[in-house]
């Protein structure tokens, strides 16, 4: 009797999930040679039309970040390739190099060289590779997997927030400090945090810059938001989203408004759908279905991008070695 209990409700929740509408892309990118990852936005603040989309393609030889214009079609002069597993990827803006000069950036893992890359944007010019997770003696917690920026808003620095394929239950997550004096660019650890379940991994990390906040998934069990600024100390101040995921809790975007509005997007990558919570209190809005499949890493900004975008983009990763655009139009955030 239990069994079939069960397995009414089982349906019940099956025909519910079928039930949920799918919202069409505006833009399907071009494909890339391996397996699509993460993406990132970069808005370009003079000519918003002309942004780029970078997104990761894994693989341990030659794999790549990839550049996309709007339309979707690859920029071959601003993609890199003939990297060890690229993973996850992530854009500041402004960036010291030195006193007089100032440049955005990009940062992704390279996790078969246990290093983070960094390059300037939109010129592509690289400006370091650093090695991460170097304390550890065990090679297998010295792989980077997750990687989030945060530039905190009163003093303008800029600093990496980084995860790993293999991590402790405790300082799972290393920040550095990103930053140029007169022998060049640098990193530098600020801190261990981070708690960890012991389940699965974490890999999708997202800063608030505006607020202050860091959110991770500890992927079996929700999504753990501390300070990004070290300075507060490393208190966890929430844990949420368990109850509104399949299985795998993986990429996570911040669309940010004014104050404290906007919506912390969380990719349910095995129910290929995505659940919003309020960027104010963490509290569950809704679940959208983007026809996205097995998406790891999605990325959003509120700016308007030109007439395809003209109130913001979300961007997520498709599991056909592509990525998927949608207009923040169609998610009906406002």
């Amino acid at each position: 009797m239990k069994y079939l209990i069960y397995c009414f409700f089982a349906l019940i929740i099956v025909s519910c999930k079928e039930k949920l509408p799918e919202i069409k892309p505006t833009v399907v990118t071009e494909k890339m040679p391996h397996d699509s990852d993460d993406p990132a936005i970069w808005v370009n603040k003079q000519n918003p039309e002309l942004s780029i989309i970078f997104g990761t393609d894994k693989d341990e030889v030659n794999g790549g970040v990839y550049a996309f214009n709007l339309d979707g079609k690859i920029i071959h002069e601003k993609s890199l390739t003939n990297i060890s597993y690229p993973n996850n990827v992530d854009i500041e803006y402004d960036f010291a190099v030195t006193d007089s000069t100032k440049t955005d950036i990009m940062v992704f893992t390279e996790r078969e060289k246990n290093q983070i890359r960094v390059y300037s944007v939109p010129d592509m010019v690289p400006l370091g590779e650093f090695k991460v997770f170097e304390d550890e003696t065990d090679i297998a917690l010295k792989r980077p997997m997750g990687v989030s920026l945060y530039k905190n808003p009163e003093s303008g620095d800029i600093s990496i927030i980084l995860s790993r394929k293999f991590g402790p239950t405790k300082g799972y997550l290393y920040q550095y400090d990103l930053f140029s004096d007169s022998l060049g660019i640098k990193i530098n650890l600020l801190r261990k945090f981070g708690t960890f379940s012991g389940q699965k991994e974490i890999e999708a990390i997202a800063v608030d810059d505006a607020l202050g906040y860091v959110y991770y998934a500890d992927e079996g069990v929700g999504i753990r938001k501390y300070y990004a600024n070290p300075k507060k100390g490393d208190e966890e101040l929430a844990l949420f989203g368990a109850e509104d995921f399949g299985r795998d809790i993986e990429g996570i975007a911040i669309a940010a408004y004014e104050g404290d509005k906007g919506y912390i997007i969380v990719s349910d990558q095995q129910d290929h759908t995505f659940n919003f919570y309020k960027r104010s209190d963490n509290t569950f809005v809704k679940k959208l279905n983007l026809g996205t499949l097995e998406t790891d890493g999605c990325d959003v900004t509120t700016k308007a991008l030109g007439s395809k975008f003209p109130n913001g983009l979300f961007v997520s990763m498709n599991d056909e070695q592509n990525f998927m655009f949608h207009s923040l139009d169609s998610l009906k955030l406002k």
